[in-house]
């Protein structure tokens, strides 16, 4: 863990946590009001945000072509623009409506993007980071397409199409399709079932981390691993509006 992976908060400040906002889904018309709640809720945690973690599918589908970005969503990139100008760190982690993010927000914004889960060091407690998608035991379908969607072929292949036709695709199966959109998702599965806890139980096994963060389930959870070590997860802006705050000692999932 480099040094770049450690925060101090200062008294009265905080970190926040969000995941799964779907912009763009089932439509543009229909993720607006999402969007503009999302983006107040950015403008009301400025004031006192020492950083802010996004863990993936803020948007639907994103794909940067060399010179082109999906149309749209300028609420969000904005205020995304402002808050890292205002010195406020933001760090991006790829989730699995937006694996072919690359280095648009690293040269746009400054805020780092990661592809695989990371840990921290927070005021002294160790948080292991990611979206979700892809581990653990089982989603198994979900894993075999991650790896035919983030083939450098297949990406090449997926460029030469007109952006019109390649985003009307993608948008397409990024609803439709179950193994991309999640939809068998909506219920806890009961613990020894969470593929994120049993993962989460096996990262404890290697190393004690104090609190294990992700997204990807669309559902809020918070689940003792240990006595000294807790699973979070974040829930969504879909129909939860759920987020996750660190004032330094607590780690909490609250409601907007």
């Amino acid at each position: 863990m480099n040094n770049n992976n450690e925060i101090t908060l200062s008294e009265g400040k905080k970190i926040y946590f969000a995941s799964d906002n779907h912009l763009g889904a089932p439509t543009y018309e229909m993720s607006l009001p999402r969007e503009q709640k999302f983006v107040a809720w950015l403008d009301e945690i400025k004031k006192d945000a020492a950083a802010i973690f996004l863990l993936g599918d803020l948007f639907d589908f994103w794909f940067e072509y060399k010179t082109v970005v999906p149309k749209g969503f300028t609420r969000t990139l904005g205020k995304l623009a402002e808050i890292s100008d205002s010195g406020i760190p933001i760090y991006y982690f790829v989730g699995n409506h937006d694996l072919w993010m690359t280095d648009y927000f690293k040269t746009e914004f400054r805020i780092p993007v990661f592809h695989k889960p990371q840990e921290f060091k927070l005021n002294n407690k160790t948080f292991f980071i990611g979206h979700g998608d892809g581990l653990g035991p089982g989603d198994k379908g979900y894993k075999r397409m991650k790896k035919v969607f983030t083939n450098p072929f297949f990406k090449w292949l997926f460029r030469w199409l007109h952006p019109d036709i390649g985003m009307r695709i993608a948008q397409y199966l990024s609803v439709k399709n179950k193994l991309i959109s999640g939809d068998g998702d909506a219920k806890f599965l009961g613990e020894e079932n969470e593929w994120l806890v049993q993962y989460s139980k096996k990262k404890l096994d290697e190393k004690h981390r104090d609190f294990f963060i992700f997204g990807h389930r669309h559902l809020p959870l918070e689940i003792n691993l240990t006595n000294t070590s807790k699973y979070i997860n974040l829930g969504d802006w879909i129909g939860y509006y759920t987020y996750g705050v660190f004032d330094g000692e607590k780690m909490e999932l609250k409601k907007y």
